[in-house]
């Protein structure tokens, strides 16, 4: 049994540790691709400070209204924990992803189910839909994008090609498709196999647990709420990034369109596991803001103003989810202290799910 521990400790630590060294190591390439003295010039003399007041404010209702969507997921499956937890776990989420990429969505999980005495695989499973549903989201948006602004991503691909045969090779790669298919059969076999093994029997329940959770969009109370409230989570994310542009004197005049491209293109870049879109957000960034004529996306020489750009707005947002954490994190503990002293009571879940 230690020995296990001993490995798993030693996997997770490997697994971080390849996503951390990629975020730095994309972070690294970047700005050692940049002229700094023009960048910190451009910082000085390019920028208004003060739109990052309302950038600021509408992420946090972003995290609000995400928390709004958690909890009509969770009272579907007999969870009904308070709003002012389910606030601080999104806000200790995307903490912890700073430092552990993806170890934040296990770690609220954790957080509710344990002071709900409630399911953790079903907990898991409803988190597991509110990111399905957030991929479905920019997957929609993406081709919306596309659609509207094909223009701008042709004439892109068409000056660099190496990027147009790199996406279709990964598209058409059989390793892909081959590895999905198997992925698929295991699911199935898993599913439909009769077997008295103790561990495959632990496996498919929890598999059905993850089912319950995910499940639990189609059949709880609120539908239009929950897509309301994903329209409003993506609103917020595109307007702190369209309020973002005017803080800049070469992309105040950018647009909507071209901001849809920046906010897709970024999204994407997000999903790259590295600490908080470290590296590949800024990338994402300054590709986007190339298509629309600031700089030229070089990777030996990055345009220094898209540079500054990516670098403050996700500095800004960085700094936004280190200050929340420790809120998120000071309100935990105390929430701790009063369901122990008994001064909170729990309402625990309703279906008679255990840990």
């Amino acid at each position: 049994m230690q020995q296990q521990q001993v490995k798993k400790v030693i996997s997770s630590i490997f697994k971080y540790a390849i996503s951390i060294a990629l975020g730095v190591g994309l972070f690294y390439f970047l700005y050692n691709n940049v002229d700094m003295a023009q960048m910190r010039n451009v910082l000085q003399e390019n920028v208004n400070y003060l739109w990052f007041v309302p950038v600021v404010v509408v992420s946090i209702f972003s995290h609000v209204f995400r928390a709004y969507r958690w909890r009509l997921q969770l009272r579907a499956i007999g969870v009904d924990a308070p709003l002012s937890a389910l606030i601080n776990s999104i806000f200790g989420t995307y903490a912890v992803n700073l430092i552990f990429p993806r170890l934040g969505e296990v770690w609220r999980t954790g957080y509710v189910a344990s002071r709900q005495k409630a399911s953790f695989t079903a907990v898991l499973g409803s988190m597991v839909a509110d990111r399905m549903s957030d991929t479905v989201t920019v997957l929609l948006l993406t081709i919306f994008t596309f659609f509207i602004a094909r223009g701008a991503f042709i004439s892109f691909l068409d000056t660099y090609p190496q990027v147009k045969d790199g996406l279709w090779n990964m598209l058409t790669s059989p390793w892909l498709w081959c590895a999905a298919l198997a992925c698929i059969a295991a699911l199935v076999w898993l599913l439909t196999s009769k077997t008295e093994n103790r561990f495959i029997v632990k496996i498919k329940q929890m598999v059905a647990n993850l089912w319950k959770g995910f499940s639990a969009i189609g059949r709880m109370d609120g539908k239009w709420a929950f897509i309301g409230y994903t329209i409003l989570i993506w609103g917020c994310y595109f307007l702190q990034l369209y309020i973002a542009t005017f803080a800049f004197s070469f992309t105040d005049s950018i647009g909507l369109k071209a901001t849809l491209v920046l906010f897709v293109l970024s999204s994407i870049g997000m999903g790259i596991p590295t600490n908080g879109g470290l590296g590949s957000w800024h990338i994402a960034i300054i590709f986007g803001l190339s298509i629309y004529g600031v700089g030229r996306f070089d990777p030996a020489n990055f345009d220094p103003q898209a540079s500054a750009f990516a670098m403050l707005v996700w500095g800004v947002q960085t700094a936004l989810l280190i200050v929340l954490g420790i809120y998120a994190f000071t309100y935990i503990a105390i929430d701790r202290r009063r369901i122990k002293n008994g001064k909170t009571i729990v309402r625990t879940s309703s279906n008679g799910m255990k840990l």
